[in-house]
């Protein structure tokens, strides 16, 4: 989720820069809600924290129309390939999977794409570009998994400490272009909420749900998301309980992110209990709610301010310009941390750079308190009182 939230503004850029081109995504199907909307059927909560997706994005010159008109339900890309890898790699030597990678195979080469920018730099992905059988295949110099770049034609060596401004670079390289979103490299909001998918379905949802759960109340709404890829980056919920105590003082109605697998820990956030979350609860200090994807942006569209570690939800908030509070621990903020909105970012100098995945939390994750979340959240109140 992170990934693909992460490589839109360079994609959004390309659409920007090129109205008239034809541009295609290569994307994990759980994850297609952030590029297109109505596309609930995928899982009733399949929001999702943790994971991989393919980055692969293909564009063309439309040789044979003029480009559709671009609608809120799909305002970037053109059209989507589904690469379900996650089930191909439970299963690879199964006929479906054969059959699924020879479909993607010949689809991707009856697209006649003119060029593949691989924007993940993984060895999957790397091949999936060359499935494509296109000529020109765009990679880092220095890709995240370096056998993919044996795989690329064009090898672009990238200066950007985060990944939002590598793939800025990688995209430029397309057409030779100087792209520019809100003055890059250090810019406004990169990935405006309308270039999000809007979900009609979704925002009835939200607006009916919020009217239910806090019925006419006008008070800011805070939004945690406590889980996270591996334990290592994973704050624990007691402290987040805390926070959320915090934030009720504070006058702010506090939302908790009950993504799959993670009901545990919403509860314990919500009630102090390690009891399941089937639905809305609500403890008096936060309300625990667990939401399809579609419902997770359209929620997160509306509220005040989002807290919560190195994971999708957060980076989503990101992406559509929520303020946001970061708890950071092994993965490394400069490179993969919030972007573009207002933010504060907590992270130890104990913690160092480490992508193993440890279930145990980082040693240096633990020196960060609720007063130190707190305070910061203060930090980011001020600042929107003053907008």
């Amino acid at each position: 989720m992170g990934d693909i939230l992460h490589a839109l503004p360079a994609v959004t850029a390309l659409r920007l820069a090129h109205p008239d081109w034809q541009i295609g995504w290569v994307v994990e199907p759980r994850w297609q809600a952030l590029l297109k909307a109505g596309t609930e059927g995928q899982g009733p909560r399949d929001q999702g924290t943790k994971g991989t997706s393919e980055q692969g994005s293909g564009v063309k010159q439309d040789r044979d129309a003029a480009m559709p008109a671009r609608d809120a339900s799909m305002p970037v890309v053109d059209r989507l390939h589904f690469a379900p890898s996650r089930e191909w790699k439970r299963h690879p030597l199964s006929a479906s999977t054969r059959r699924a990678i020879g479909s993607l195979r010949r689809e991707l080469r009856a697209a006649d794409y003119n060029a593949v920018l691989d924007l993940q730099g993984a060895i999957r992905s790397a091949v999936i570009a060359r499935m494509s059988g296109c000529a020109r295949r765009i990679g880092e110099a220095h890709p995240r998994e370096w056998p993919a770049q044996w795989l690329f034609t064009e090898r672009v060596v990238t200066h950007g400490a985060h990944v939002i401004e590598q793939d800025m670079e990688l995209a430029s390289a397309v057409a030779g272009d100087a792209l520019s979103v809100a003055g890059f490299p250090n810019p406004a909001p990169l990935i405006p909420a309308p270039l999000l998918p809007v979900d009609a379905e979704a925002e009835a949802w939200c607006a009916a749900w919020l009217a239910t759960t806090f019925p006419g109340s006008a008070r800011p709404i805070a939004l945690i998301t406590p889980g996270a890829g591996w334990g290592a980056k994973r704050w624990p919920p007691e402290r987040y309980a805390a926070v959320a105590t915090g934030l009720a003082e504070r006058g702010l109605h506090v939302v908790v992110n009950a993504g799959p697998g993670e009901e545990m820990i919403a509860a314990a956030i919500t009630t102090g209990e390690a009891i399941p979350v089937a639905a809305t609860i609500d403890s008096g200090r936060a309300v625990a709610v667990t939401a399809t994807l579609p419902q997770l942006i359209a929620l997160t569209r509306r509220v005040a301010l989002c807290i919560g570690g190195d994971t999708g939800p957060l980076h989503l908030a990101s992406a559509l310009g929520r303020p946001v509070v970061g708890i950071y621990g092994p993965t490394d903020p400069s490179r993969n941390g919030p972007y573009g909105t207002r933010a504060r970012v907590l992270r130890s100098p104990e913690s160092k750079r480490d992508h193993s995945r440890r279930d145990a939390p980082d040693p240096g994750l633990l020196t960060i308190s609720p007063e130190d979340v707190l305070r910061a959240v203060d930090e980011l109140l001020a600042e929107e009182s003053t907008r």
